[in-house]
C-alpha cells in the first residue's frame, strides 16, 4: 500500500511528511483540523522535549505509543489519504500494531 503522508515528530517539521512528494505539509492544508490538530500539536511539542532530553528510551516509547494513536485518529478523520508513522527516536517506521 502507497502511504501519503507520515506522522513525524521531527524537530524541524509540521508533523506531518508528505511520504510520496518529500518534504513536511501544513496540516491544516491537508484538512486535519479540530481535535486531532490539537493532538498532533501537543504531541510534537512532547517529542521536542524528548530530542533535547537526548530521547530516553521510556519516553520513546511513551510518544510511539501516542503517535500511534495518533495516527489512527487522523487516519480515521481523513479516509481518502492514507497515514504512516515514523518513530524520530528510534528512525524507522514503525507498523500500526507496534503500540
Amino acid at each position: 500500500m502507497t502511504v501519503d503522508f507520515l506522522i513525524d515528530g521531527m524537530l524541524s517539521g509540521t508533523g506531518i511528511r508528505d511520504a510520496v512528494n518529500g518534504g513536511y505539509v501544513d496540516p491544516t492544508s491537508i484538512g486535519i483540523s479540530g481535535a486531532a490538530l490539537e493532538h498532533l500539536n501537543q504531541w510534537q511539542k512532547f517529542y521536542e522535549q524528548a530530542h533535547f532530553a537526548g530521547f530516553p528510551v521510556d519516553k520513546v516509547t511513551e510518544l510511539d505509543e501516542q503517535g500511534l494513536l495518533l495516527t489512527k485518529e487522523i487516519s480515521k478523520a481523513n479516509p481518502d489519504k492514507t497515514f504512516a508513522y515514523f518513530s524520530d527516536g528510534l528512525m524507522k517506521r514503525l507498523p500500526p500494531d507496534a503500540g
